[in-house]
């Protein structure tokens, strides 16, 4: 299994291809890759990234069956499901980089913002609960000048938001608060822009660290 470091490189080169119309992609999706995958799979890296059609992990990243492990939620929020879930692959995988991945424009994030500045009655208790954990990132920003510049705003909010979502995965689970002190996992944020096609892992170490 590759280090944090070797996924991490290899993500950047997948997003390269695809940002640059580079791709790879034959045999990656083959009827004899998936008989390979049939008796197990070895995911090099997590992502929990957005539900959103316009952001599929596997295309971002260059990356066929039994690659990538994603996890997708709307908001590119942490819920135990989400811990649960990055632990399962850790533990069972070895995979030992996982990805928080947002994008520009995230229509959970605007809602949140929206909700703040002009609370709804009849908003859905399963939509609220959405609200309520991207919240705590981004209310604070609303304090600041940037409540004058709404875009400004929406891109601070966004990367705010993936970077409590990573925090929570390096806090928020004793399984994987010790894998990471002990050096054998890996966990950053990233932005997807929908414009570019590019990812920005923004909180990453480099591939020469």
């Amino acid at each position: 299994m590759m280090t944090g470091l070797e996924a991490l490189e290899r993500l950047r080169e997948g997003n390269r291809r695809f940002s640059t119309e580079g791709l790879e992609r034959s045999g990656i999706t083959s009827q004899t890759r998936r008989k390979q995958l049939v008796v197990g799979q070895e995911p090099f890296a997590v992502i929990l990234g957005r539900s959103d059609s316009r952001a599929p992990a596997e295309l971002i990243f260059d990356q066929g069956l039994g690659d990538l492990f994603v996890i997708r939620v709307a908001g590119n929020i942490v819920a135990p499901s989400q811990v649960g879930s990055v632990e399962f692959a850790v533990e069972q995988f070895g995979t030992r980089l996982v990805v928080v991945m947002g994008h520009s424009k995230c229509g959970a994030v605007q809602a949140t913002l929206d909700e703040l500045q002009r609370p709804s009655e009849g908003r859905s208790p399963n939509l609220r609960s959405i609200v309520t954990r991207i919240r705590p990132a981004v209310e604070t920003l609303l304090e600041s000048n940037l409540r004058e510049d709404p875009a400004a705003l929406m891109q601070h909010a966004v990367r705010a938001n993936i970077r409590a979502s990573a925090d929570h995965l390096r806090h928020g689970s004793a399984i994987l608060e010790q894998m990471i002190r002990n050096e054998k996992l890996l966990v950053v944020g990233a932005e997807y822009s929908l414009e570019s096609g590019g990812v920005d892992f923004f909180d990453a170490p480099s591939a020469t660290q």
